[in-house]
């Protein structure tokens, strides 16, 4: 009984482990398409809960994803089922994906430290001048409080 059980166990975990590869679709989206697909459909999905230019939320951006690059969620669907039998492929998709994002990251945070070192340049010399006309208006009240006692006294 004790052999029977331990062949048993043996033959559900080995029945258990699968190496399923599924056919390859007639329409598969090629890789480097799939890696800007993804691009955008992590852009689309982070920015559903942000307000749009009309203030808007919660907004659905997916379909937009789809006809930007033709294609329906079927096609989608069955291309991304079949890059996840192959996960060597699907790993690549998806580093290839991020290592872009992070490009684009670094870009845009480049040229907004840009224009934040050159509002705060601006900000200084205001900052500046103020302190500037400020001291020459204190020297200016100084000496025409000197003006006018030296005109009160006889």
């Amino acid at each position: 009984m004790k052999k029977l059980s331990y062949l048993l166990a043996f033959l559900i975990l080995s029945s258990c482990t699968s190496n399923t590869i599924f056919e390859k679709p007639k329409d598969l989206i090629p890789k480097d398409t799939m890696s800007l697909l993804v691009q955008e459909m992590m852009l689309a999905s982070s920015a559903t809960y942000i307000k749009n230019k009309n203030m808007e939320r919660n907004i659905n951006y997916m379909p937009l994803v789809y006809d930007k690059f033709k294609i329906d969620s079927v096609r989608f669907q069955s291309s991304n089922l079949y890059y996840m039998s192959k996960i060597d492929e699907y790993k690549l998709i998806f580093e290839d994906a991020k290592n872009s994002l992070k490009k684009q990251k670094d870009y845009y945070d480049k040229i907004k430290s840009t224009k934040d070192s050159l509002r705060q340049d601006s900000i200084e010399k205001n900052n500046l001048k103020k302190r500037e006309l400020d001291s020459i208006a204190k020297k200016l009240k100084l000496t025409d409080s000197i003006k006018v006692k030296i005109k009160t006294t006889p």
